[in-house]
């Protein structure tokens, strides 16, 4: 096992099951308390109050430069990954830039833009990892700057930095290190510019970043991104325009705040003092015990298994990458969910505890099920668990002795969306097979799996109706499934606005969301740009929409847009 610091591992609480932090890195008490301090010398400010905090700019550049192997005049703050991007677009030499196709949208926007602007021409690298050979292969004399990032957000495939460079030559070099600067050992003094966020893997906070700038682009690019802090002389007022700092202070647009400067240079400390090849060796120790799981549980691996750094995407067989990220959401498991796959991505922090708790969620999923002792649905060859199977027997009799005017249902989670495993009553007007409501479905999406009690509501023929929907859960904690009560409330006037409605069918549920998605946006789709497409799939993805089969290539035909269309708009939302 790979010794790490004790004080490094103090400094972190993050629950056992979060293994998201290729998405967002919970930030560390020394950066909570950095915070704290610094926002209370903030509230009693006084002569020097000020100037003292800006020194924590200072402070946080010099701890990003030491981490880079470089020095102050070439490192400057930036508040995100994504602007110290377009000002290498925008302050780009010309010519043609080379940008692989399957870069996260941050590093493929900025060129977009630039190329808009009549600056630059981006020439596309598409399909698979950027490599040097395939880089090399589409080089041309046009070229003058090649854009990649350092860890596919995708695959988690390495970069070989080194290589690049070599082929690359004397053009420039872009590199987005968000995805691996801090948590791998990588040649980052071979980018030209490095550029680097603070939120993921440094576990810094939102707002925080840095750029690092070689010789090489500080005499070929022209920072016309840069505002009064970038000017040689930012004190003198003058009423004059100054021209651009000649160090990396010329990419500066203004002072940034010195409350995230100083959380900026905690975390990035911390990093120093556990040293980022211990942090790289625990990461790299976790990924192989998770995917010892996964593989044990019947998962392909998806990404990559060479040159990896700490994102580990998987899928498994005969199971929607919707369905395992609801199984993982229920028990406490923290991941990205695309509609291609399923993304971990653990900690240096991360207990040993988490391949457990992987284990126990994938196996609600894949562990063989007793038979069902009553006739299984017809909509579904999923197996019930022994709880529910066990319940089974007991709906009807439930509904028996509340009598008239009552339903009992219940729900097999597994069976996603059409999961009624067994029904008595007729308030609703639901089978064995049918789906479950739009308030539950969205309920099963986001993870919330807490029980619902007493809540008014109405039924598909405007009865007013008063429900409860109590979760199952197995040995482990993990909800399997979920029994739900209606009754109907008489003389009850109906609600306004309908809290759930009730499908007889996965068809009448799908086109219920789609009209409901797309009536929220408030424009006709012949009139939509991709402003309101988009709208209308985030809406629709947080009720659980894709949990459904087939739910994309349904929007796409209702969005008049491409299935590949809809999976980039997911992508992009839940990035």
């Amino acid at each position: 096992m790979t010794r790490i610091s004790p004080r490094y591992l103090l400094q972190f609480d993050e629950p056992a099951g979060y293994l998201d932090f290729a998405r967002f890195g919970p930030p560390s008490h020394a950066v909570l308390d950095t915070t704290a301090r610094l926002l209370e010398d903030a509230t009693v400010a006084g002569p020097s109050t000020v100037d003292e905090l800006m020194r924590q700019e200072t402070r946080a550049k010099a701890a990003a430069a030491r981490l880079c192997g470089s020095d102050t005049d070439h490192t400057v703050l930036l508040p995100h990954t994504s602007l110290g991007l377009f000002q290498a677009a925008f302050n780009t030499p010309g010519g043609e830039v080379l940008v692989s196709a399957a870069e996260f949208p941050a590093n493929t926007y900025p060129w977009a833009r630039a190329e808009q602007a009549g600056l630059v021409k981006v020439r596309r690298l598409d399909g698979g990892f950027v490599t040097a050979d395939r880089v090399a292969a589409a080089l041309t004399p046009d070229i003058t700057t090649v854009s990649v990032s350092a860890v596919d957000f995708r695959t988690g495939y390495r970069a070989d930095l080194a290589a690049l460079r070599e082929v690359v030559d004397d053009r420039l070099l872009v590199v987005d290190g968000i995805q691996g600067f801090g948590v791998t050992e990588a040649p980052w003094e071979v980018a030209d510019v490095l550029v680097v966020g603070g939120q993921k893997w440094l576990r810094a906070g939102w707002g925080t970043g840095f750029a690092v700038l070689s010789d090489r682009a500080l005499e070929r690019m022209d920072p016309i991104l840069s505002g009064w802090t970038g000017a040689r002389d930012p004190g003198l007022f003058d009423n004059e325009i100054h021209p651009a700092d000649m160090t990396a202070a010329g990419w500066s647009i203004s002072n940034l705040s010195p409350i995230t400067s100083g959380a900026f240079a905690a975390a990035l400390e911390l990093v120093e003092e556990a040293g980022v090849g211990a942090i790289a060796g625990r990461i790299a120790e976790r990924v192989g015990s998770l995917e010892d799981v996964l593989r044990s549980c019947g998962a392909e691996i998806v990404s990559a298994t060479e040159r990896r750094a700490g994102i580990l995407a998987f899928t498994l067989p005969g199971h929607p990458a919707e369905q395992v990220g609801a199984a993982l959401a229920s028990a406490g498991i923290a991941a990205t969910v695309r509609p291609e796959h399923v993304r971990l991505s653990p900690h240096a922090s991360t207990p040993v505890a988490a391949a457990d708790q992987l284990r126990t969620a994938l196996e609600t999923l894949t562990r063989p099920r007793k038979p069902l002792s009553v006739t299984p649905p017809a909509a579904s060859g999923a197996a019930t668990p022994e709880l529910l199977s066990a319940l089974v027997p007991a709906v009807d009799g439930l509904a028996a002795m509340l009598g008239p005017g009552n339903e009992v249902l219940l729900h097999d989670l597994s069976r996603l969306p059409d999961s009624i495993v067994a029904i008595a009553g007729d308030l609703t007007g639901r089978t064995v097979g049918g789906p479950m409501t739009d308030l539950l479905l969205g309920l099963v999406r986001r993870g919330t799996t807490q029980d619902l009690t007493n809540y008014r509501t109405h039924g598909p023929d405007g009865r007013a109706i008063r429900s409860s929907t109590l979760f199952l859960r197995d040995a482990a904690g993990v909800a399997v499934g979920c029994l739900c009560v209606n009754s109907e409330l008489p003389g009850a006037a109906q609600a306004e606005t309908p809290q759930e409605t009730f499908p007889p069918d996965v068809d009448s549920l799908q086109r219920f969301l789609v009209t409901r998605a797309i009536g929220k946006a408030g424009i006709p789709v012949e009139l939509m740009k991709k402003r309101h497409k988009a709208a209308v799939v985030r809406e629709l993805d947080e009720a659980g929409f894709f949990l459904i089969k087939d739910a994309v290539d349904h929007l796409a035909g209702q969005l008049d847009v491409t299935r590949y269309t809809i999976y980039n708009y997911l992508n992009e939302i839940r990035g």
